[in-house]
């Protein structure tokens, strides 16, 4: 996170209300051999307390933990190079805005018997966002087959004991400056989603 007290002022219930559209971070805990990083799609709790994932059994992080683990899910939002020559003032340094807010906690291994539950919930979760589109579900399987898929996946919740966002769109610089940087970034600037970050820009 950002150490910038301007970047920082973004309360919980934004960030986590960011994390659970997101809904897909980076899950760190530390192995005997150092970090292990694994990309995840999550199920954040409506209280924002606790985050649903699973991971496939052969993951190296499945084999680390036997016992509750301290983690982080990073979640990651819309980015993009700040030139300084953009802002119109003198003596400014180029610069990266970007969105992110880590979630860290405590890792626990759900029983197997929970995986087919957290299917059903995270996969309702994604799909109701895909109307008009008949939503997918499990009952759509043939149900052997379904059993066999759920053997080779690994239930996790994580208890989340922080909530940590760094929102840096030049809130730092004047209006003017700010708005300058966001058209030149509209028009033609490098990194993701651009338009998001431009829009956040205009309103930080």
């Amino acid at each position: 996170m950002h150490p910038n007290p301007a970047f920082r002022k973004t309360p919980d219930d934004q960030n986590l209300a960011f994390a659970r559209d997101r809904a897909f971070g980076i899950l760190a805990v530390n192995g005997e051999a150092g970090p292990q990083i694994s990309h995840v799609p999550f199920l954040l709790s409506d209280d924002g307390q606790s985050a649903d994932l699973h991971l496939v059994r052969s993951n190296p992080i499945v084999r680390t933990i036997s016992a509750p683990t301290s983690a982080v899910i990073a979640i990651s939002g819309p980015d993009g190079y700040v030139s300084p020559d953009w802002y119109g003032i003198e003596d400014q340094v180029p610069t990266w805005n970007y969105v992110a807010v880590h979630l860290r906690g405590t890792l626990n291994r759900l029983p197997t018997e929970d995986m087919h539950d957290m299917l059903d919930r995270q996969s309702a979760a994604y799909e109701d966002r895909l109307l008009p589109k008949p939503p997918w579900r499990t009952g759509k399987m043939d149900q052997e087959a379904l059993r066999k898929m759920l053997r080779m996946i690994v239930p996790f919740r994580m208890e989340i004991q922080s909530v940590d966002g760094t929102w840096k769109l030049n809130q730092n610089k004047p209006d003017d400056v700010r708005m300058r940087a966001a058209d030149a970034i509209e028009s033609g600037g490098i990194g993701s989603e651009l338009s998001a970050l431009v829009a956040m820009m205009r309103d930080a």
